[in-house]
């Protein structure tokens, strides 16, 4: 019994944790229809991929592997498979970041270098700099996914 407790109660007083800050943003700075609309719309995506990530593992780990080389074979794909997600958020999340770096300064360096030609080689370092983030990100998959194989 406490055991059941302890996987549902326990990632549930996470999650609320971590929808209070939004839930307080919600209800001061909310007033527009369409942001109220956006920010549930994500909450309610985020809960139901949380109870599919709670409810699947559980329905996986109800199979028993028959002897110890099925089970080392079955930690070995899933450690691989957490490899390739983390390659992936690493890429991901590198170009994104990337981007939103980009993003901000590469519209300030056209308009210095508009203004100031001669300041075109600061400006492009700026770039240079937010595009580094992407290039890391990628450094990282590869050696996520060297490690794996």
């Amino acid at each position: 019994m406490f055991f059941i407790l302890f996987i549902f109660l326990l990632p549930l007083i996470a999650v609320g944790l971590l929808a209070l800050p939004v839930i307080i943003r919600m209800r001061k700075y909310g007033a527009g229809k369409k942001v109220r609309n956006a920010l549930l719309g994500n909450i309610s995506t985020f809960f139901g991929l949380l109870i599919i990530c709670v409810c699947l593992p559980m329905a996986v780990g109800a199979a028993e592997p028959e002897s110890a080389a099925d089970t080392a074979a079955t930690a070995t794909a899933s450690a691989a498979g957490m490899a390739y997600i983390g390659a992936a958020l690493a890429v991901g999340l590198g170009s994104i970041g990337c981007g939103i770096a980009v993003g901000g300064a590469a519209p300030a360096a056209i308009g210095a270098v508009s203004e100031e030609p001669k300041a075109f080689s600061k400006a492009l370092i700026f770039v240079a700099l937010g595009e580094g983030v992407a290039i890391y990100g990628l450094l990282i998959a590869f050696l996520l996914i060297n490690s794996v194989g």
